[in-house]
């Protein structure tokens, strides 16, 4: 086997790296989120009207809708196919979120209830609860000190 130098390395690697079309996926993120806010837009109408709910009301409802949807297409596994197409649009924090948990309650499900879903349900999504308390806190106290108490 020949010994090959790390430029040459390099080289095969940056030939056969996929290289991504940053306007054509930014264009597709841009319509796709903004679909997605449409859809809420439409929804959060649907709560109100149809229910008669105040707005905050609905919009609660939308949130929990958006994650209901998440959980559903990740478990037939159509989730991951429509990121494929509409990027990072489908990401957004609360949809993502959902996909993350319920991925890995998936992965794990054979394993029981409790050694399986319980204990690595927050496998992906744990860092970020974790370094979310963290920045609330330290942004909080940040907050408090300059705004007195």
């Amino acid at each position: 086997m020949e010994n090959i130098s790390k430029e040459e390395y390099q080289k095969i690697v940056k030939k056969h790296t996929p290289h991504e079309d940053r306007l054509k996926n930014g264009i597709i993120v841009f319509i796709a989120g903004g679909i997605m806010g449409v859809l809420a837009q439409i929804l959060m109408q649907v709560y109100i009207n149809f229910f008669n709910l105040a707005s905050s009301d609905a919009s609660v409802l939308v949130i929990i809708t958006f994650i209901v949807l998440a959980c559903i297409l990740t478990g037939f596994g159509v989730f991951d196919k429509l990121v494929r197409i509409f990027k990072a649009a489908l990401l957004i924090p609360i949809t993502g979120f959902a996909h993350a948990m319920m991925s890995s309650a998936m992965e794990y499900r054979k394993e029981g209830f409790v050694t399986g879903i319980g204990s690595n349900i927050f496998k992906l999504t744990g860092t970020v609860i974790l370094y979310g308390v963290v920045s609330a806190y330290f942004f909080g106290m940040i907050r408090y000190f300059i705004m007195g108490a």
